[in-house]
């Protein structure tokens, strides 16, 4: 027999496991896991079923760079669009923002309260209460639609997907479109903040210069009723109507200036929040010496132009000046142009895409600006040159010219106001907006999801997966013996597996498996066992005594030693089985003798071997002692001198002597033993030792006295086992002459 020097490395397994291993492994946790796939299975179909249908309506929206009002050409066209996706991206956080979203909660509580049928709406509702009429508040409607609407871009363009979910399809579409109408008003608003601002800074200017033509109406009306209706010679007449029609120009400048310098301010100071450096540069360059003097030069001009038109001499033809005034005019123009488009095209080649647009606006009313400026200043000259004129009418008529010209001159400056506010109108409704929609959101006909078949589908996928990942995780963590595989792959010997054997919890002679049916599957086993062990020695007539053990309590060893003995004595052979158990033993129970005197008595003189040796009525040849009285020192007394004597009378009397022993690694009498025998099996059960323990256990068995002759797998359900270990116990399930013979129960 080759004995066994283990050392660590021989207990090293590269274990893999095929397609068949992973469906047996499943086929032995059968239990949990259809119960885990079932469950998961019921709920998703528990889910699809109860699931409220949800529509989806989308509207397209698509989006450009602003490019200024129909009135006004673009300063410098776009060649290369480079922070397209950037704008985009923008867009969409303003179209999520809280501002937006709050007018589209508002108009959609505005379309639930003039609705006649109000069950068309549900996320609108408060459903904690049950009056239909009562609406969530604005903050929650706001905090709601974040959770159901997606903005998202399409790849590669300039168009944008608004899609809503609800569980109403006429709600779906209303906040599809609400997102996208709300968000065009919002962009118009942005788009034509300046001109708004415009046209409510001359709306007020308007106002304000009614009043003050009433009151000059009022002043002159009342100074001729009561001093008279006193008349204004022509030349008097000509000097007011002159003078009230620069002073009205003048005004009129003014209030520009005005406007222009409020929208400077604001664009100054948003740029200095970008980039404070562009904005001092951009002062330093607006106001350079050269773009001063084309803008004087063009005041003059346009002045010496009004002064030729306000002519009132019949006999002097100015059109021919005038087209040269028009033509001076028009060169300055386009030379200021073009100084403009080269200090822009500096700024611009390095500017970020908001710096560029910003510093664009500047530099244009920063020069409109100046140009006002100049022009005031001219103006005031005209003014101040006519009113030293005017302050030589007679002291007669002094007082009547003074209440006309103001009146003229506020009637003058109001039309001219109000002209400027009805283009101010025209621009701001003529801006347009950067977005649109290119298609609205429809009311969907069937429910975008749940789908159904797909949660179903997902269910069993995940129920299944969660199964087999529960049984893999069991695998895993579960240390314990369950084939003979598993020993093999531990490189220990396996000697034979035993199946299970129904009824062995009752206890008594049914574990006498041999002899009450000796042609039962496991009669078989214990008869293979026998075999194997006869071959494990080449010297029969020397190996006699074999030491049965396990590895820790309640695996078997005692129903194995029982066995193995009858099986042995079934062969023809005198056999002795020796309870050598002396702290729980066990073997007077099977067969319903008093334990005492046994072996213990007999090893300290008490009794003869007579007294202790029974003979077993259900076979020949088979003999049993039990262990007698439990000693205090039960280690001492298998190691005494006398033990070895007893079992060297034994080898004499008998064929094969088999020493029922406790588990090793609880107690050292089995380890003791092991050095007395002629050879040594360890029993394992399935599903119940783990594999570190038999380990251990076939360490502490290992040495040079007696051979370790392998492990017995005891318990061993060969349904759950791998292959062919079914096929050779259907095999000795049958009969030999084909007969079918029914197998004793085997627990599953």
């Amino acid at each position: 027999m080759e004995k066994f020097n283990h050392n660590n490395n021989d207990y090293e397994d590269n274990e893999t496991k095929s397609l068949k291993d992973y469906l047996l492994l499943i086929r032995n946790n059968l239990f949990p896991f259809l119960l885990i796939t079932t469950v998961c299975i019921a709920a998703g179909v528990y889910y699809a079923i109860n699931s409220i249908d949800i529509y989806e309506s989308e509207t397209v929206l698509k989006i450009s760079k602003p490019q200024g009002n129909i009135l006004e050409a673009p300063l410098t066209p776009d060649i290369m669009d480079l922070g397209m996706d950037r704008f985009i991206a923008n867009e969409i956080e303003i179209i999520k923002s809280y501002t937006n979203r709050e007018r589209v909660a508002e108009a959609i509580v505005d379309s639930f309260a003039v609705s006649k049928n109000r069950d068309k709406f549900y996320l609108v509702v408060n459903h904690e209460v049950s009056v239909k009429e009562v609406v969530k508040s604005i903050p929650e409607l706001v905090k709601l639609l974040d959770n159901k609407v997606t903005v998202e871009q399409k790849r590669g363009l300039d168009i944008i997907d608004i899609t809503a979910q609800s569980p109403s399809p006429y709600e779906a579409a209303l906040i599809a479109n609400s997102y996208a109408q709300q968000y065009r008003n919002l962009n118009l608003e942005v788009n034509r903040n300046q001109l708004t601002f415009v046209k409510n800074f001359l709306n007020k200017q308007k106002i304000e210069k009614q009043k003050e033509l009433d009151a000059a109406e009022d002043s002159l009306r009342n100074f001729q009723e009561k001093g008279g209706i006193i008349a204004l010679d022509e030349q008097a007449t000509a000097l007011i109507d002159q003078l009230s029609q620069f002073e009205a120009k003048m005004n009129a400048a003014r209030i520009d200036y005005m406007a222009s310098s409020n929208i400077l301010r604001q664009y100054k100071d948003e740029l200095k929040k970008q980039d404070p450096r562009m904005a001092n540069y951009l002062e330093s360059l607006t106001s350079e010496t050269y773009i001063t003097a084309l803008q004087k030069q063009l005041a003059e001009l346009q002045i010496n132009k009004d002064l030729a038109l306000a002519n009132t001499n019949s006999k002097i033809d100015v059109t021919a000046k005038i087209k040269e005034y028009d033509q001076k005019i028009n060169d300055l123009k386009q030379k200021l142009n073009e100084k403009i488009e080269v200090i822009k095209a500096g700024i611009f080649a390095s500017s970020p895409e908001e710096v560029k647009e910003l510093s664009q606006k500047i530099i244009e009313e920063d020069v409109k600006n100046s140009s006002l400026n100049t022009t005031i200043r001219g103006l005031k000259e005209i003014v101040d040159g006519y009113e030293k004129k005017f302050n030589k009418l007679p002291k007669t008529s002094i007082e009547l010219a003074r209440l006309q010209r103001n009146r003229e001159f506020l009637e003058k400056l109001y039309s001219l106001v109000e002209n400027k506010y009805q283009e101010a109108v025209i621009n701001e409704q003529s801006q347009p907006g950067n977005v649109l929609i290119v298609d609205k959101g429809r009311i969907p006909e069937k429910p975008a999801k749940p789908n159904r078949v797909l949660i179903i589908l997902i269910s069993i996928i995940l129920g299944s997966g969660l199964a087999f990942g529960y049984v893999l995780i069991r695998d895993y963590f579960d240390d314990t013996i369950k084939t003979p595989e598993d020993i093999q792959r531990k490189n220990i010997n396996v000697l034979a597996w035993i199946p299970r054997i129904e009824g062995i919890n009752t206890r008594g002679k049914v574990e006498f498996i041999v002899a009450n049916k000796p042609k039962s599957i496991p009669s078989e086993a214990f008869k293979a066992l026998r075999t194997r062990v006869q071959f494990s020695n080449v010297d029969v007539e020397s190996f006699k005594t074999i030491l049965i053990t396990s590895a820790t309590p309640q695996e078997g060893k005692t129903v194995v030693s029982l066995n193995l003995a009858g099986s042995f004595a079934q062969a023809d052979k005198s056999v002795l089985l020796v309870d050598c158990d002396l702290r729980k033993p066990r073997m007077h129970g099977i067969f319903g003798v008093n334990k005492n005197p046994g072996l213990v008595n007999y090893l300290f003189n008490q009794v003869s071997l007579d007294e202790i040796l029974w003979r077993s009525d259900l076979l020949e040849n088979f003999s049993y002692i039990t262990s007698g009285t439990i000693p205090p020192n039960p280690a001492e007394v298998l190691q005494s001198k006398a033990m070895q004597n007893f079992l060297d009378d034994m080898r004499r009397r008998f064929d094969m002597i088999i020493l029922d022993s406790p588990p090793i690694i609880s107690v050292t009498d089995s380890e003791i033993l092991s050095r007395m025998v002629d050879g040594t099996i360890l029993i394992v059960s399935a599903e119940s030792t783990e594999v570190e323990m038999m380990k251990h256990a076939v360490d502490l068995m290992k040495n040079e006295k007696s051979p370790f002759l392998g492990v017995v797998l005891n318990n061993f359900v060969y349904k759950n086992g791998y292959g062919s270990y079914y096929k050779y116990y259907y095999y000795y399930s049958h009969s030999t002459n084909g007969k079918g013979l029914k197998p004793d129960k085997i627990k599953s």
